[in-house]
């Protein structure tokens, strides 16, 4: 993928609030940049998405209910989402690591070696434990998306973006498939169902790529990849030592074979850690003049490499210098003189501030708690020995976690002093339709226009029609974009066949069944067990459901099937022989048989009641 125009954006600033300073990366999804929060005076990274998706109402809509669930993930090896947003473009913000990416260590040729890979593998699995235990796939972890702190701890970036855009009507080029099918399991072409156990795949592809500088099982195009795939198991290289038999597991065909989950790989992975030799540092390429920038009103001269997470080497591109906007000398020297006054009055404060603090008990800087949730906030703040206090505020920020802070983080306080916190509501609500009454798919359609997020809740009713909505979860207000619940009627509730109808009447039973509004319908039978007149039973039996208004059949004993033995005596043999057959008996016939000949005497004798089916003998 080329990298034409991966600066148009640079100078640009988001929902009034993130300056574009410069571009980081680029992939098949957008452009990654590093910003300013000008609210904060804070560096962030700034993911901008493709254009084409603005007008993707579907795909807007799925983007900011995954940005949320993204943002609601606080793990050590999760990379923060402060904010996200649609300005002409749908964006997010994220916090800014300065290690850079693994695709940028293996693009300068930094290898990991087992043990390190075993560490790295074992963090990104223990970050993909805690999304997956929230409902949540990541779907796209390749090495683009594990970004390192200067620490050299990895975070995992992207979580919910590639199922958004699964839903997007503008799609990847032809032949694509959802997220990088490069480092995809088999089971993303539909051969399998999709659940954790495919990221678990991508991360056993990332572990070997990382040692051994290629990726397994990669054809001529996305979807010959996946099929080679499907076809059998990743088979580990030497290189990889102990680590091998861990992808190899992890990189099965079937995802029944692979680890149950993530935790289990994630102690298969330090196991392996505790094997081998203590792993090194890794070697860091970082941000280049993205990352600390001496000079925060002008863009860097450098000449960076920015990598595309989805292209092959040959298709990276080195951008050129950027333009730089000069002041004029006149205009400096006055910008210069500014800044050093103020700078030499804001020492004085702080100095004048510090000492009273140290004068009064104690002073203690205020860390940054912005992002956080609430809980996580004030348990920081009191950590270092500060109070709080908190208002509310409305905010399209995950309700529940710090917009802003006061004083702002670094501001020196005694110890008797208290942090404000400024706790995001929530967007403004708007109003929710009452769409009761109405057809299912005509509520839905409503409610999809004005930006919510639909769900389908069925329920029974004795009343509302099949298919009519009752009522919506919430109702009245909600906020932008959020999920309504549609409670639609599945028709009244099924009634189960009562018991203890067989051996009453057919009248008791119909009076039974009508209680709980199913239709009796009479069916009379013989029965030799049971006398006639009696219930011997329904059709469907008890306990059976049936829709209301349903029939149920009653089967009423008529008693026993018997039959008279008519009179034959004095009649030829075979005219006797066809009337007591043509009642229901057997006839043996005893005497000399003539043909034509009388019956002299049958037994029993005529008159005789008989169960159908009995023997008559008949003498001749």
């Amino acid at each position: 993928m080329a990298l034409s125009g991966v600066a148009d954006q640079v100078g640009r600033v988001l929902a009034g609030r993130y300056r574009l300073l410069a571009p980081i990366g680029t992939g098949a999804s957008g452009r990654v940049y590093v910003a300013d929060d000008v609210h904060l005076r804070r560096r962030v990274a700034v993911k901008v998405l493709h254009a084409a998706l603005a007008d993707d109402a579907g795909f807007l809509r799925r983007f900011l209910t995954e940005a949320q669930l993204a943002g609601s993930l606080t793990h050590p090896n999760i990379t923060r989402v402060y904010d996200w947003g649609n300005d002409e473009v749908p964006f997010m913000v994220l916090e800014l690591l300065e290690g850079g990416s693994l695709r940028a260590m293996l693009d300068e040729d930094h290898r990991l070696s087992p043990s390190q890979a075993a560490r790295v593998g074992a963090q990104v699995a223990l970050a993909l434990e805690f999304a997956h235990s929230r409902g949540l796939i990541h779907r796209d972890v390749k090495p683009a998306n594990l970004l390192f702190d200067e620490h050299g701890i990895v975070r995992v970036a992207d979580f919910g973006l590639a199922r958004a855009l699964a839903e997007a009507s503008w799609t990847e080029p032809a032949g694509a498939v959802l997220g990088t099918a490069r480092y995809a399991a088999p089971e993303h072409a539909g051969a399998f169902p999709l659940d954790g156990r495919a990221d678990l795949y991508a991360l056993a592809l990332v572990l070997v790529e990382s040692v051994t500088g290629r990726v397994p099982f990669v054809g001529e195009t996305p979807l010959g990849t996946l099929a080679a795939r499907a076809r059998g198991g990743v088979i580990a290289s030497p290189q990889l030592g102990p680590l091998g038999a861990v992808v190899e597991r992890a990189g099965k065909a079937d995802p029944a074979d692979r680890y149950p989950d993530a935790a289990t790989m994630a102690s298969a992975l330090g196991d392996v850690e505790d094997a081998l030799p203590p792993a090194s540092p890794l070697v860091l390429v970082g941000l280049g003049s993205a990352g600390e920038d001496p000079n925060p009103t002008a863009l860097p001269r450098s000449r960076r490499l920015v990598f595309d997470q989805d292209a092959s080497d040959a298709d990276i591109e080195v951008l050129d210098d950027l333009e730089i906007i000069e002041i004029e000398p006149e205009r400096r020297s006055r910008s210069w003189s500014a800044l050093v006054v103020t700078a030499v009055v804001t020492v004085a404060v702080l100095a004048a501030g510090f000492a009273f603090a140290r004068a009064s008990g104690g002073a203690t800087a205020v860390p940054n708690v912005v992002g956080m949730s609430v809980d996580d906030a004030t348990a920081r703040v009191q950590e270092v020995g500060l109070g709080v206090d908190t208002v509310t505020r409305e905010d399209r920020a995950l309700a529940g976690s710090i917009i802003e802070q006061r004083p702002p983080p670094g501001r020196w306080l005694s110890d008797t002093d208290d942090v404000v916190l400024v706790v995001s509501a929530g967007p403004k609500p708007v109003s929710v339709p009452d769409v009761a009454t109405q057809p299912v798919d005509v509520a839905e359609a409503a409610l999809t226009e004005l930006g919510f997020v639909v769900e389908i809740a069925p329920t029974h009713d004795e009343n509302v029609p099949e298919g009519i909505v009752i009522a919506t979860d919430p109702a009245g207000e909600a906020s932008p974009d959020s999920k309504i619940t549609l409670v639609v009627s599945s028709g009244p509730a099924p009634r189960v066949v009562p018991s203890g109808l067989a051996g009453g009447s057919y009248e008791a039973a119909a009076a039974a069944l009508g209680e709980v509004g199913l239709q009796a319908v009479r069916a009379d039978q013989f029965s030799d067990a049971v006398p006639a007149g009696e219930v011997m039973g329904t059709d469907p039996g008890p306990g059976a459901e049936v829709p209301r208004d349903g029939p149920v059949q009653v089967n009423v004993s008529k008693g026993p099937d018997v039959v008279a033995v008519p009179s034959v005596v004095g009649v030829a043999i075979e005219a006797a022989s066809q009337a007591l057959e043509g009642a229901g008996f057997d006839v043996f016939v005893q005497g000399n048989y003539t043909p034509g000949g009388l019956v002299l005497a049958i037994d029993p004798p005529a008159g005789t009641s008989l169960r159908r089916g009995s023997t008559v003998r008949v003498l001749m």
